[in-house]
């Protein structure tokens, strides 16, 4: 069993950073693929990044690349979603997610585990 727990989120301007953090308990992280999804009021479940299990593949949303990066750090058991030029469509709550086979993959049916979410609000 896996925990995800997302910090980091809160209210930005347009044009501002944030940098969320997503921390996982076990010791099975390094073999897990992670993303991260979003959802915003009215609106269905979207991907927005993943990362591989070693971190060495990565894939992104068309409507966030350039202005956001996933990475991994193995040691911490720590994912960071890192977002840039933030646009107030961007407003969402934001989840963590982990993928048992390690492959980052963009369709939620195949995460695993979730955590609780993050709110992100770009005020304009």
């Amino acid at each position: 069993q896996v925990q995800l727990v997302e910090s980091g989120g809160g209210v930005v301007q347009a044009g501002g950073s944030l940098r969320l953090s997503c921390a996982a308990s076990g010791r099975t992280f390094s073999t897990y693929a992670m993303a991260w999804f979003r959802q915003a009021p009215g609106k269905g479940r979207e991907f927005v990044a993943a990362i591989s299990w070693s971190g060495g593949n990565t894939n992104y949303a068309d409507s966030v690349k350039g202005r956001f990066t996933i990475t991994r750090d193995n040691a911490k058991n720590t994912v960071y979603l890192q977002m840039s030029s933030l646009k107030p469509e961007d407003t969402a709550v934001y989840y963590c997610a982990a993928e048992v086979d390690g492959l980052a993959y963009s369709r939620p049916e195949r995460y695993d585990y979730w955590g609780q979410g993050t709110q992100v609000t770009v005020s304009s």
